[in-house]
């Protein structure tokens, strides 16, 4: 295939042209005049195996031919010839026993690094392991570096890189992943030497960004029938840039730097590469334009001496559009309309961008027009189904069982996948309304048997034994072995999807719960390595483990239009080509922070440079922009400040811009227009019809229809908001409650007002004395039997604490004057006209000597002052008026003496009821007049009439569409029918 040389043979493809195609017509305009049987000794060697699915599916469109063996360079090792090497250790082992020692050194030594950080460094400390190994670096060379500079910091990561150096040192047999490919590498390298093949290997598509990769094509070059072929050459570089790039730590984020590494190390010139075939590239103009625009900062001087020969702007640009949106949803939108326009013309297009964000929302855009796009990175595992559900149950190790979490694992789609889901559905859809109405807030199986007995018990008899079986009693303390849990969480997690008839569910179904299983097996099986785990920690690593795979549904996906990564440009072609999220921190992605080594110390110690990243995108932009039609997109702003452009598609504009002569300033121009056309269209897409504000209510249902009945406290609401009683008692619509139950004020106000009831009443009737010993005591008993969360316990009963003080004192007062008779007492007093019954409770009725009541209401927030309670809120008021008229339960009508409203919030705090300016019978008469005038026809409910401040909120505020007006706008009366 090859003519003897002794130079090596090394040769490449322009960018811009279809890699794998062009890869193949080189290969068999080689191979022509030669026997069929030729083409199968040819060994091809690619770097990705979806490169390696694209070589197949063109020689499987035809002709009818012989294959030749193609391998990835991960397969080296499976060869017969190789094969005695021991399996490589799993990954997750050595992240488990990393993890292990981490946290036992961070056990002896907790000021090393906060506990939080386990999993992060002993991911961090098996990425170095990992590097160490494939780029042959040994612990000495480490531990040798000079650190004149660094000694406090280098005395803390050694102790860490102590663990990496006993790792990389032990156990002779087992050898890593990366530790076994350079293995089999050195093995294969030394083979060839003894005796090479005498057939053809080419090694394409990598550009030898790792040091295992490098040796292997500097064995590759150099054998008899051997050759590289690199993507993505730059052949318009001149001799002088690619003499610049010779230092790493300059030069490590050109695009074209790995190759003249590469050819540093085969001892070649740039200009010695050759061309793998003819074809030129979709547009050479562009190629030289991006060459130049992307020299290295050194030498960009060269734009001053070099860009004045650039010519064809305008047809290097012809094809390249330039979207600045102003906003992420601006460049999606504009992504997605561009990308159903080619699904139209049946043009191949793809969206190449490492922003996951941004290829989430153009999705999302796509499917108004039923468009689901190949996404060559699938849906994070973690957020499948499967990945969500199994995160839910581990949960449930962690922490007590809430209406919360039980009810998201009994609506999640996975559980109870078996028969009688209906029935499952339904009965859920009745606990979640028992649970915010009756709670408790943690859910028990003696509250789901109270449950069931306020509903159907017999019906859901098994599905509630299934129910307390499955999800109670689920926490757990302390460290177990991770075979426990994980045997617990297969366990659990298969019980709840299958439902109480234990039928197989769907859990390990589809594409998504066949990779959930395969992780928990990986897991089970590497379980011993992993030692004993407290709960949160191992949902913390099931987490982590399921945010590493990735899943995908090939089916669904629509012909021509995917979503790429950086790495796909290289290997696959389109049409359209569309390279978004070109922002700084997204495309190129920041170097990630490394906490062992610093930038010159990596590059003493022979380890990859944080820029190598940078430079490997470099490389991706500089292959994906060459394609025949390119866009190029950006947000100007992210949601929360001003972005700032890629470096390579800022250096692309400056130079445009600096080139007015050749037309570049209006080439940019061109592109920016034609970007904001497809903006405009964007923006038409979303753009809505104007409607009209929502007017403020004031609706006026029949006389009939009015509300006869009354609480009390609704009074001030009507005077305030009188929509909020038409919602309520009108159309009767009552706010949900809340599922979550938390100590709120309300369960703190019905609480203290049971302290104190059982206070005056049981204890101080049975003879305890007025002192503060017997006042906590009933506040610890009472808290402990209403209130299951032990910090709100605590806080509350500080509160009490230091207001029992004032509280005793004054109630010694109230004691010397009144005897206390009833407590929690109802009253019921009918408004004629208009007909209006009024209820009330009377938290407490104290009655003197002379006949003589008291009334008192307890409040743990601010109590009303004076003025409110003349004008709005009026509850003492109107109960003082109903003692008189009507009476309190069994007490008879009797004369009010005073009604007092006591704060029993952060301070203790009296307020007593105007009834001097307010006297009962001056309060029944106003409150009948404003009933009557409630009962007119043509008054209205409006809402939100007086409220004390404009940030109060109501629970109709929706219903009404306040918002849509303020307090300044008139009500629109609206009379119902």
């Amino acid at each position: 295939m090859f003519d003897p040389d002794d130079t090596p043979r090394v040769f490449a493809l322009p960018c811009g042209v279809d890699f794998p195609r062009a890869l193949i017509d080189g290969l068999l305009a080689r191979m022509a005049g030669q026997p069929p049987e030729a083409l199968a000794r040819v060994e091809l060697v690619v770097n990705t195996r979806r490169m390696a699915r694209r070589i197949r599916d063109i020689f499987d469109a035809g002709p009818p031919r012989l294959l030749p063996r193609v391998s990835l360079l991960t397969d080296l090792g499976e060869s017969a010839a190789l094969d005695r090497l021991p399996p490589a250790i799993p990954p997750l082992r050595r992240r488990l026993e990393l993890t292990q020692l981490i946290s036992a050194l961070l056990d002896k030594q907790p000021d090393l690094a906060a506990r939080a950080s386990l999993y992060d460094l002993a991911d961090s400390l098996a990425g170095l392991i990992d590097e160490m190994q494939g780029e042959g670096v040994s612990p000495e060379d480490i531990r040798t570096l000079d650190v004149s500079d660094l000694s406090g910091h280098w005395a803390r990561a050694q102790t860490f890189i102590g663990i990496a150096e006993d790792m990389v040192g032990s156990e002779d047999g087992a050898l890593d992943p990366q530790a076994r490919q350079r293995r089999v590498v050195e093995d294969l390298i030394a083979r060839w030497q003894v005796a090479p093949p005498d057939h053809p290997v080419i090694l394409a598509g990598s550009t030898g960004s790792r040091g295992t990769t490098m040796m292997l094509m500097q064995a590759v070059a150099h054998l008899p029938q051997g050759a590289l072929v690199l993507p993505g050459y730059d052949f318009d570089q001149p001799a002088a840039v690619w003499a610049s790039l010779e230092r790493a730590l300059t030069s490590e984020d050109h695009p074209q730097y790995r190759f003249r590494k590469l050819l540093d190390v085969l001892d070649m010139a740039p200009d010695q590469v050759g061309r793998w075939t003819g074809e030129d590239p979709p547009a050479p103009a562009r190629n030289r334009l991006i060459s130049l625009a992307l020299r290295p900062a050194p030498v960009t001087d060269a734009w001053m001496a070099e860009g004045p020969g650039l010519t064809d702007l305008d047809r290097a640009t012809a094809d390249l559009t330039l979207v600045e949106a102003p906003s992420p949803r601006e460049e999606a939108l504009a992504i997605a309309l561009r990308l159903r326009q080619a699904a139209e013309t049946g043009q191949s297009a793809a969206l190449i961008t490492p922003d996951r964000m941004l290829t989430r929302q153009v999705t999302a855009a796509l499917e108004r027009w039923d468009i689901i796009p190949d996404d060559s990175a699938g849906q994070p595992l973690h957020l499948s189904p499967p990945g969500r559900f199994l995160r839910h149950v581990a949960d449930l190790f962690c922490q007590r069982l809430t209406g919360e979490t039980l009810l998201t694992l009994l609506k999640h789609p996975l559980t109870h996948t078996g028969i009688d889901r209906g029935d499952h559905l339904r009965f859920t859809r009745d606990l979640e309304l028992d649970l915010r109405k009756h709670g408790p807030a943690f859910p028990d199986a003696a509250g789901f048997a109270q449950f069931a007995s306020r509903h159907d018990p017999e019906a859901m008899a098994g599905w509630i034994a299934w129910l307390s079986d499955t999800f109670c009693d689920r926490p757990r303390s302390g460290p177990r072995p991770l075979a426990d849990w994980v045997a617990d969480l297969r366990a659990l997690a298969e019980s709840i999807a299958a439902g109480p008839t234990a039928d197989s569910g769907e859990l390990w179904q589809k594409n998504a719960g066949i990779k959930a299983l395969s992780v928990i097996d990986a897991l089970d099986r590497e379980a011993g390595h992993g030692g004993a785990l407290g709960p949160r920690d191992f949902a913390d690593l099931l987490t982590a483990l399921l945010q590493g795979e990735e899943v995908r549904d090939r089916d669904a996906a629509f012909g021509g239009i995917m979503i790429w990564g950086t790495l796909e440009a290289r290997v696959m072609g389109a049409d359209l080509l569309i390279l978004g999220g070109l922002n700084e921190g997204s495309w190129p992605e920041p170097a990630s922070p490394d906490p062992w080594l610093n930038r010159q110390m990596r590059n003493r110690a022979g380890l990859l440079l944080p820029e190598r990243r940078i430079g490997l995108s470099a490389h991706d932009f500089q292959q994906a922009i060459a394609a025949p039609e390119v866009w190029l997109t950006r947000a100007q702003r992210s949601d929360d400040a001003e972005t700032v452009p890629s470096r390579w598609l800022n250096r692309l504009a400056n130079l445009l811009a600096g080139l007015p002569d050749q037309g570049g300033r209006a080439a940019l121009k061109e592109m920016r227009a034609r970007g904001r056309v497809w903006l405009h269209w964007a923006r038409a897409l979303e753009a809505v019809t104007p409607v009209a504000p929502a007017p403020r209510p004031s609706p006026r249902p029949p006389v009939a229809a009015r509300p006869d009945r009354l609480n009390v406290t609704e009074i001030k609401r009507l005077i305030r908001d009188p929509y909020a009683i038409y919602a309520r008692r009108v159309l009767r619509l009552s706010p949900l409650d809340p599922l979550v139950q938390e100590p709120d004020a309300l369960l703190r106000g019905t609480v203290l007002h049971e302290v104190f009831e059982k206070f005056l009443r049981d204890d101080l009737g049975a003879g305890a004395l007025l002192s503060r010993e017997a006042l906590m005591a009933r506040a610890r008993q009472v808290l402990e039997e209403n209130v299951p969360w032990p910090t709100a316990r605590t806080l509350w009963l500080a509160r009490l604490n230091r207001i029992a003080e004032a509280f005793l004192a004054a109630e010694a007062t109230r004691q010397e004057a009144a005897v206390s008779i009833a407590f929690e007492q109802g009253s019921k007093l009918t408004i004629s006209p208009p007909g209006v019954t009024l209820l009330g409770r009377a938290d407490r009725i104290d009655m003197d000597t002379r006949g003589a009541l008291t009334l008192y209401d307890y409040k743990t927030g601010s109590p009303p002052t004076r003025d409110q309670q003349a004008k709005f809120d009026k509850q003492l008021l109107i109960e003082a008026a109903m003692a008189e008229e009507v009476g309190f339960g069994t007490l008879a009508p009797a004369h009010v003496n005073g009604a007092v409203f006591v704060g029993i919030g952060a301070s203790y705090k009296e307020v007593p009821a105007p009834l001097d300016e307010e006297p009962p019978a001056q309060v029944l008469e106003e409150l009948r007049k404003l009933l009557i005038a409630y009962h007119q026809p043509d008054q209205g409910y409006t809402s939100r009439r007086m409220l004390f401040k404009d940030s109060d909120q109501g629970d109709y505020d929706h219903l009404a569409r306040f918002g849509e007006w303020d307090r300044a706008t008139e009500p629109d009366p609206e009379d119902l029918t």
